[in-house]
């Protein structure tokens, strides 16, 4: 039998006893009042039982009386299992410990994500977040429902349309819908379009005010296109001219292209270095030191820890540092001038405006000296020729 529970609560020892007076020894103990039970014959001819740590200790005086040699099997009981415990009881306490502070970690409100605004500035919005208890480092679970806060900020949010409130971990992510109002246009005074530069008309919209070019008309700068006075002179009034003037505009360009092209080239080698993140704070624990190149380029990784559906307030940063080596390419004049003219039609077309477009290049002179290449490009570009001028200062003169 395995013992009772008063044998349990004492400890209970299985021992093996060897020699040749193992029954002399077993019924010394019986007869000296010691408990022993589950008294068994091994097939090598040792005595196994059972015995109580209280026993075991008396049984030493008969080994010696017998000439018998015990060895123990195992131990349980009580006592036994209080020393386990006490070996493993910071292990458990450091255990509890962990999972009690990442419980409380992720009952904090970390991070507050504010999307969606444009009048409506985050420092405002943030005040009046907080003075609803919505915070960084505030406890979850002493904030209202998503739902209340949605309403609270709506209304105290002026020129917000609505507001929501999403929670996700330890972030909180603030959406703003804002009011669409009209745009109040500004009054306009009477005035004439004129041309902005010399040009020859291509395409000529009046959508008020009356039309003085017409299609292929060469005009120079300041001559009316779209006049804003319409009639006689015995019956006139003035208008706000609007439309659109298009015209083909020359433009030209000194270009002065490198037969070298500069470089950046990846070597392979690479040093990492990691960091422990926690909130804003970052800590290296390895890789230290300088990099050891002379020109490097630095690549950062982080990777935030997280539990179940929860973003935790920590994690770790990859640091990469990757050597560079600049190399410089000798180019073609082929390519060189390609480099130039495409540089160049990037810079003119972003000067003309979005609905400008070259209609030709001429390249007017070319030479090569000094490592360069030097043009004198000619561009037809297509684009807007307007200009607003007041009728006002017109009459004034």
């Amino acid at each position: 039998m395995n013992g009772t529970w008063l044998q349990w609560l004492n400890g209970i020892v299985t021992i093996h006893v060897k020699g040749q007076s193992t029954e002399v020894l077993v019924n010394r103990a019986l007869a000296g009042g010691l408990q022993l039970w589950s008294i068994r014959r091994t097939s090598g001819g040792e005595l196994v039982c059972d015995v109580t740590v209280k026993d075991f200790f008396r049984l030493r005086p008969l080994l010696k009386e017998t000439s018998c040699r015990l060895r123990v099997q195992s131990r349980r009981g009580l006592p036994f299992w209080l020393v386990k415990l006490e070996r493993r009881l910071f292990f458990g306490a450091g255990l509890v410990l962990f999972f009690a502070g990442m419980y409380l970690l992720s009952s904090l409100v970390w991070t507050i994500d504010v999307k969606g605004n444009v009048k409506i500035s985050e420092e405002q919005i943030m005040q009046v977040a907080k003075q609803e208890g919505l915070y960084p480092f505030q406890w979850s679970f002493r904030l209202p429902d998503t739902d209340v806060l949605s309403k609270r900020l709506t209304q105290k949010l002026p020129g917000a349309a609505w507001v929501g409130v999403e929670k996700q971990g330890t972030r909180i992510t603030i959406q703003v819908v804002e009011m669409t109002k009209p745009e109040s246009k500004p009054l306009l005074s009477p005035r004439n379009l004129v041309a902005s530069t010399d040009a020859v008309v291509t395409d000529i919209m009046a959508d008020s005010g009356r039309p003085v070019v017409k299609r292929n008309m060469r005009v120079k700068k300041g001559d009316i296109l779209i006049s804003g006075v319409l009639g006689d002179e015995a019956r006139s009034r003035t208008v706000v001219a609007k439309g659109t003037v298009k015209g083909l505009v020359w433009h030209e360009y000194t270009i002065v292209s490198p037969l070298e092209r500069t470089m950046k080239v990846y070597t392979g080698e690479k040093a990492t270095s990691w960091y422990a993140v926690v909130g804003d704070r970052a800590l290296k624990v390895s890789g230290f030191g300088k990099p050891p190149y002379a020109k490097y380029e630095t690549i950062r990784h982080f990777e935030q820890a997280s539990w179940r559906t929860w973003n935790l307030p920590f994690g770790r940063m990859k640091e990469t540092v990757m050597e560079v080596h600049i190399d410089n390419r000798a180019v073609s004049v082929e390519e060189a001038k390609a480099a130039g003219i495409l540089q160049a039609r990037a810079d003119l077309l972003a000067k003309a405006g979005p609905s400008a477009s070259i209609r030709s290049e001429n390249i007017l002179h070319e030479k090569t000296d000094n490592g360069k290449v030097y043009m004198k490009v000619l561009f037809e570009v297509e684009q807007s020729i307007v200009k607003e001028e007041a009728l006002v200062h017109m009459q004034g003169e």
